[in-house]
């Protein structure tokens, strides 16, 4: 289940019956569109770096700006990020 104090992140879902395991490139994006320290540190508790590493590669609906910094973060070149195409 997601932590109450990210539940923020996912506004525009029933939390009550999400499971993030169920449905992990929706929950990581969000994390990495939206949340703070503290939500990456739950997701990377969650999540292996390679899944991570997919949606970052993979996922056309990270902003640039989010895209560019988890990129760099995850060591992920850039010419190989969906969103920066």
């Amino acid at each position: 289940m997601i932590p109450d104090n990210l539940r923020p992140l996912f506004w525009d879902i029933d939390i009550k019956s999400f499971h993030p395991e169920i449905y992990p490139e929706y929950t990581i994006l969000r994390v990495l569109e939206f949340g703070d320290a503290e939500a990456v540190s739950w997701f990377s508790s969650m999540f292996s770096e390679k899944m991570i590493e997919s949606v970052i590669r993979n996922d056309r609906r990270l902003s640039r700006k989010s895209a560019n910094f988890w990129a760099l973060a995850y060591m992920v070149p850039l010419e190989e990020v969906a969103a920066l195409r």
